[in-house]
């Protein structure tokens, strides 16, 4: 197994090249406006997977995964001809969910604050359903004050008194 730190320095550089090579263009005309947002490598630095974001309709995204599919060998053989190992890796292109992930977050939180209002407004007419304090609270008896002195004096049972 290889050393995290050149598996990570192999990603980055591996990110890099990828992402040169389409920002030069593909002959694909089904390539899209794609972002190349991650890669990781295994730890015997044989695999990479190649993360990447495509800006554009779902059918522009569909499009843009079946152009990359077609090019791996060519960009594989591009990140092999730039990269110093013995051997290169095969590579993997996922699509990355961090665009549909924080759409669907926002959605979430939009939610949130439509509901946190809705009770805000139900708050404001809002009365108690019994007491306004439904805790019961211990009584306090005019004659309790007595009690306390009496403790001082008198010994607890099973000890001596000193």
């Amino acid at each position: 197994m290889a050393d995290p730190e050149r598996a990570r320095k192999m990603a980055d550089r591996i990110k890099v090249i990828v992402a040169k090579r389409l920002e030069r263009g593909l002959r694909d005309p089904r390539l899209g406006f794609v972002t190349i947002t991650d890669v990781k490598v295994t730890g015997d630095l044989q695999h990479a997977s190649v993360f990447y974001t495509v800006y554009g309709s779902l059918e522009e995204r569909t499009d843009s995964a079946a152009a990359l599919k077609a090019a791996t060998g060519l960009l594989r053989s591009e990140v092999g001809k730039n990269i110093t190992a013995r051997l290169t890796p095969s590579l993997e292109f996922i699509a990355d969910a961090i665009p549909e992930n924080a759409a669907l977050i926002d959605d979430l939180l939009r939610e949130a604050r439509e509901r946190d209002s809705q009770v805000g407004a139900l708050a404001q007419g809002a009365q108690y359903a019994g007491d306004e304090d439904p805790y019961v609270k211990p009584r306090e008896f005019e004659g309790d004050d007595d009690d306390d002195d009496d403790e001082d004096e008198t010994p607890a049972v099973g000890h001596h008194a000193e």
